[in-house]
């Protein structure tokens, strides 16, 4: 069962073993309308291949991989080599380290053309982002649903909407207790573009 957004006065949400913090509107809306735009015309998207069930498919979305040098990151059998940064998500990678008093180096961005575009249950857990990674994620565009289930209590698990311009924090052993994913959707839904700000920690040998 899904239960109710338990937002509190300072934006947390109270979900067992979790750390996660909800500002609905971080942005105005004018400024999230101009990133938007910016962003969506700006960035070289692409389709990932990752690897579902033993075999290589294509990500149903489009993605871009973007940070410092050093931020390169392997997920789900692939390593990704970082793009340069986008000025704009630059600056906002250095506002949101202000905001949050957290560094970041690196950016995943991700397209939901309609909602038939989707992302599958997983969590942000690779070695590179360390034991408790602090993930910043700015949606823009149409609000979609993102949910999180506890890997082993069945009880604890959350659906929370996204709007144009929010910022959702997940912290602490958010990663390590919780799976996520962005569920598809059979209603009409227009383009959404995600944000997920992470700190990249080179491992061994890789540079």
């Amino acid at each position: 069962m899904t239960i109710p957004l338990p937002l509190l006065p300072d934006g947390m949400i109270d979900l067992p073993g979790a750390h996660l913090r909800l500002w609905p509107q971080w942005l105005e809306p004018e400024e999230a309308d101009v990133l938007f735009a910016s962003v969506m015309a700006g960035v070289p998207w692409e389709v990932h291949r990752i690897r579902l069930f033993g075999r290589e498919v294509d990500s149903p979305r489009l993605s871009c991989w973007m940070g410092e040098p050093e931020a390169r990151y392997r997920y789900s059998g692939a390593l990704f080599e970082p793009r340069d940064w986008h000025p704009d998500v630059k600056r906002l990678a250095s506002r949101l380290r202000d905001t949050l008093g957290t560094p970041f180096n690196s950016v995943l961005l991700n397209r939901y053309r309609s909602g038939r575009d989707a992302m599958r249950w997983h969590s942000d857990d690779e070695p590179e982002l360390g034991e408790a990674p602090a993930i910043a994620s700015i949606s823009l565009g149409a609000t979609r649903r993102f949910a999180l289930k506890h890997r082993e209590r069945a009880e604890s698990r959350l659906a929370l909407d996204l709007p144009h311009g929010s910022l959702l924090l997940m912290a602490s052993d958010t990663q390590r207790h919780y799976r996520h994913a962005l569920p598809r959707t059979a209603r009409p839904v227009g383009e959404r573009i995600n944000l997920t700000f992470r700190l990249i920690h080179p491992a061994p040998g890789r540079g």
